[in-house]
């Protein structure tokens, strides 16, 4: 497993990381390209989000400001849209697709979708799983090789790798919860012409290279479970 302070189960990881950094250098270029190109209507991030609500029936539903760049998200908790400086005032086609898939996240909670009433339940778990898991593969690994307590160490690292799982779950189920709400924000803005036929192209973009980041995060995880499972098939 380790040759010389070199852990080769690391190579594992290699393409995960690559897909992220370009998903996010993917992201990031796309949305700048397209923050630049002001959309027909003249409609802002926060107009669009708020016609996509209102037809939707979701006039209760509120929206706010939030610093930073891609901070955009829907909180269930309170049913609000928390838009960022580059999208709440905007007038571009990136601002546009942005809110509107964000809106597409509270249509699915009052449609009650599936995976969002999912992954919103196991949110809890998943944080205290996420902040676990690798402490108690850590500690199991290190009883196994360092004390010979094979049967308590066994124990924690097979809970570590459980908790990991949890998460690698919920990566699983956020990818069609992200995927879905974009392919309705595309489909409102179309539907209620928010933005010319155009520029729809634009808005489909972004969402489209906003999704991969999500693909990365998930492959990432599965990459770093199966390096979890070869660690243990080593120490098997």
């Amino acid at each position: 497993m380790l040759y010389w302070g070199y852990d080769y189960t690391m190579i594992i990881l290699l393409p995960a990381i690559l897909l992220t950094v370009w998903a996010q250098a993917k992201v990031k270029s796309t949305f700048r390209r397209y923050s630049e190109i002001r959309n027909s209507t003249g409609l802002t991030g926060a107009m669009a989000a708020r016609r996509v609500l209102d037809a939707s029936g979701l006039n209760d539903v509120t929206i706010h400001r939030v610093a930073g760049s891609l901070t955009d998200y829907y909180d269930p908790r309170t049913r609000s849209l928390h838009l960022s400086d580059d999208v709440y005032g905007a007038d571009s086609i990136a601002a546009v697709g942005v809110a509107c898939h964000e809106a597409g996240h509270a249509v699915q909670h009052a449609r009650h979708y599936v995976p969002l009433i999912v992954r919103n339940g196991i949110v809890p778990v998943v944080n205290f799983a996420s902040s676990i898991s690798w402490i108690l593969i850590m500690i199991g690994l290190g009883m196994i090789f360092a004390t010979n307590q094979s049967a308590m160490g066994d124990m924690l690292f097979n809970l570590g790798v459980i908790c990991f799982a949890v998460v690698v779950l919920f990566h699983l189920i956020t990818l069609p919860v992200e995927l879905n709400a974009s392919r309705r924000a595309v489909n409102l803005i179309g539907e209620y012409g928010l933005v010319a036929p155009s520029d729809l192209a634009g808005c489909r973009k972004v969402l489209k290279a906003a999704a991969m980041t999500y693909v990365a995060a998930l492959a990432v995880a599965v990459a770093n479970l199966l390096r979890i499972l070869l660690i243990r098939g080593n120490r098997d």
